[in-house]
């Protein structure tokens, strides 16, 4: 197979993921620095992923009307723009339209990105392929953090945005000369209409989890606006139905692997949207370290992430889709569990050695279910299925943190107690709990499903070279 491709894309990903958590650690900084406070200035996190729930739903419409490589190249101009303006930012408001203006790039990097990466694969080797870009996209997460407090402790929070203009700028020379034409002009006319709900729909869903979760704003509008977007959501699906090209094609979910890998990504991603916004809080508030201290140990995931890679392809050629995502999405979710069994007279190597083997389940379960979803539909159908899973994917990370914050703050409620390790420990089998549920979209999933992906039961192919995509 030809990483080079995959390897780009991965970048531009990585990018796009780090700097969605990399802020997390320098609000304090960065509020001090603007005149705000570091509760209000939660809103700029909650703007970028506004735009990204906003955008993502007519990102496959834009590759297949523009092309996809154009397209992708544009996204990353226009996040290193936000990044620029990010950094030169020196009131509350500016700080957030230029966080929304980077949401509105990333909204296109990622499902775009993946997009590329499928219509230039064969799909004998879509395992392999995803396992590169599966990777720096759970690191990203990870690695934020610590970046984070290291740039700004010792360096200035404004190079966590500066850093994205030399990045962003070779990526786009780099993928220009790497990555294969894919000529536009095939899409329908954009569903204006469905565009609109699918926008508040989303937008609604996941502004209003994150004011709930983050309180720069009273409840009742986190509330309020989380109505609006189910309202919308509702109104959409009817719309659907009767339109004869909506923006998202929920016609998709008549095909099965699809279906489940969307549900059961869904859900699982619940229990991982929660863990890297508990983990370092009870290392930090229950354990005593600083931000630093508690990124360090948390990166231990990456490990396992990147150990992965040189295990998908195999396990799923072995035993196939159902049998691999019923072992990883069990094994990841229990693993989620382990971490409320932590005190802080755990030795650090134990801690270590779980959160390791979690990584690596978390990003088995995930490469394999980002192949799934594309499995066993045709090429034309691909744009749609990015944006499909790329929406649903942000609704769900915006559920996981909501519950990791009502399940701790259910525990004060109940117990009275102020928030410490008893409701790190409930918090966390309650998300493992949750993210167990992946399982019960999995058990109807055909044991044959993806064949033609994951190579189970069939001969080995040849090994060859990506063919160009078909015009």
């Amino acid at each position: 197979m030809n990483r080079t491709i995959p390897l780009i894309l991965a970048v531009a990903l990585f990018m796009e993921q780090m700097d969605s958590t990399v802020i997390a650690t320098s609000l304090p900084a960065i509020a001090a620095d603007i005149g705000t406070s570091p509760i209000t200035l939660k809103l700029a996190l909650t703007s970028y992923f506004v735009a990204l729930a906003i955008f993502i739903p007519v990102s496959g419409w834009m590759a297949d009307r523009f092309g996809a490589k154009r397209v992708f190249r544009i996204a990353i101009g226009v996040f290193v723009i936000g990044s620029i303006f990010c950094a030169l930012s020196n009131s509350l408001g500016a700080f957030i339209l230029s966080r929304f203006l980077q949401g509105m790039g990333g909204a296109m990097m990622t499902p775009v990105g993946r997009l590329v990466l499928v219509r230039a694969t064969r799909r004998d080797q879509l395992v392999s392929a995803m396992a590169w870009l599966t990777v720096p996209a759970l690191i990203g997460p990870l690695v934020g953090p610590p970046i984070g407090g290291f740039i700004t402790t010792y360096v200035s929070w404004h190079w966590i945005f500066l850093i994205n203009v030399p990045i962003g700028i070779l990526g786009i020379i780099v993928s220009g000369r790497v990555l294969p034409e894919m000529p536009g002009g095939a899409a329908a006319p954009i569903d204006w209409r469905g565009f609109a709900l699918a926008a508040v729909a989303a937008a609604g869903i996941v502004f209003g989890l994150s004011v709930v979760s983050l309180p720069a704003l009273p409840p009742m509008v986190g509330v309020s606006t989380l109505m609006l977007g189910i309202a919308a959501a509702t109104l959409y699906v009817r719309h659907a139905r009767s339109t004869l090209s909506p923006i998202l094609d929920l016609r998709l979910f008549n095909n099965q692997a699809a279906r489940v890998a969307i549900m059961s990504g869904s859900i699982f991603r619940i229990g991982v949207g929660a863990t890297p916004f508990l983990l370092p809080l009870m290392f930090q508030i229950a354990f005593g370290l600083d931000a630093f201290e508690s990124g360090m140990l948390t990166f231990a995931s990456a490990i396992g992430a990147i150990s992965l890679k040189f295990v998908a392809t195999t396990a799923l050629r072995a035993f196939g889709f159902r049998s691999v995502l019923m072992l990883a999405s069990l094994s990841g979710a229990a693993l989620i569990a382990v971490n409320g069994f932590f005190t802080p007279a755990t030795s650090y190597g134990v801690i270590i050695g779980t959160l390791v083997f979690a990584g690596f389940f978390r990003s088995l379960f995930f490469t394999s279910n980002n192949a799934l979803v594309f499995a066993e539909i045709d090429d034309s159908q691909a744009s749609q299925a990015t944006a499909i899973a790329a929406v649903s994917q942000q609704i769900s990370i915006a559920v996981g943190v909501s519950a990791a914050g009502l399940f701790l703050e259910a525990h004060h409620i109940w117990t009275g107690e102020p928030i410490g390790l008893e409701a790190f420990s409930f918090a966390f089998f309650a998300v493992g709990g949750l993210a167990a549920l992946a399982i019960l979209p999995i058990l109807g999933l055909s044991k044959t499903a993806g064949r033609a992906v994951s190579g189970h039961g069939l001969p080995k192919a040849p090994k060859d070279h990506i063919p160009p995509p078909e015009a």
